[in-house]
């Protein structure tokens, strides 16, 4: 009887956990719709509060994570290098690595950690998280994209230091054949790397016209660092000034598309006289 009883005892005390762990999961996901109607009124501390309150609910509420990653990211200012700038980055990244610990290839938090990186210039955090996002999903042209525009950027920084230190312009030409082999050997696999992704970019987005200025961009530091080497000079001009052009003639053709679109199902009348 003793037996029985502790048994009954116990199996009450699980149906009133399930009980309170049911009405849990309701209570969070009301919290869930109503952060979701307050973040579409641009109202994000209202939406962060119901977030919050959604996550402490139902910790495995993995969209009540993200919307609140996304609120917090929302209120990020880029370019401000303060305290409150960072703590606002910062809890949007805390939640989106959340989000990660039960979903590791979850696209939507690694692009979201490489981007709040990228915009608090920790470039070799936010290349990681962006190199992680390609390999959840291999068929992301954006994440190839910001591979190769984090290179270019790091480069184009580098070199930039480099030649100020001797008073040049970034874009000044070298004749310092000791800096150029420096600059060469600090940035010539960044420069590559980026070549190849931004390639990589443009074959799954053919009109990529983005992904072509940079791969102007990225040319012209290979120019740069073609120390005593006319002919790869050259050769690296020619590249930046094609990929130049195919980014012009793909804006034109979007811009004609655009274009197009917008005078389809309009009415034509003709002014006869």
């Amino acid at each position: 009887m003793k037996t029985s009883a502790r048994i009954v005892a116990l199996l009450a005390i699980g149906a009133a956990l399930l009980s309170t762990t049911g009405c849990n999961k309701l209570k969070a996901r009301s919290e869930l719709n109503q952060g979701v109607r307050a973040y579409r009124d641009a109202k994000y501390e209202q939406a962060i509060d119901h977030f919050q309150k959604a996550v402490s609910l139902d910790e495995n509420l993995k969209y009540a994570k993200l919307y609140l990653a996304t609120a917090y990211a929302q209120q990020y200012v880029p370019g401000i290098d303060s305290p409150e700038m960072n703590r606002i980055a910062q809890q949007a990244i805390d939640q989106y690595k959340s989000v990660l610990q039960s979903d590791p290839k979850d696209v939507n938090s690694l692009k979201g950690i490489a981007y709040l990186y990228l915009q608090m210039k920790r470039l070799d955090d936010a290349q990681e998280y962006y190199k992680k996002a390609i390999t959840a999903d291999p068929n992301d042209p954006e994440a190839y994209y910001s591979v190769g525009v984090i290179d270019w950027s790091a480069a184009y920084k580098d070199t930039g230091e480099r030649k100020a230190k001797v008073n040049l312009k970034v874009d000044d030409e070298l004749k310092n054949e000791k800096l150029c082999e420096e600059i060469k050997a600090a940035n010539e696999a960044r420069v590559d790397d980026g070549i190849k992704m931004l390639q990589i970019a443009i074959d799954k987005r053919q009109d990529y016209d983005d992904a072509m200025v940079y791969m102007n961009l990225l040319y012209l530091r290979k120019a740069d660092m073609a120390c005593n080497d006319p002919q790869a000079k050259a050769q690296a001009k020619k590249m930046s000034d094609e990929f130049s052009n195919k980014a012009m003639d793909a804006r034109k053709r979007k811009a004609e598309a655009a274009s197009k679109k917008n005078n389809q199902g309009g009415i034509t009348l003709d002014n006869k006289k």
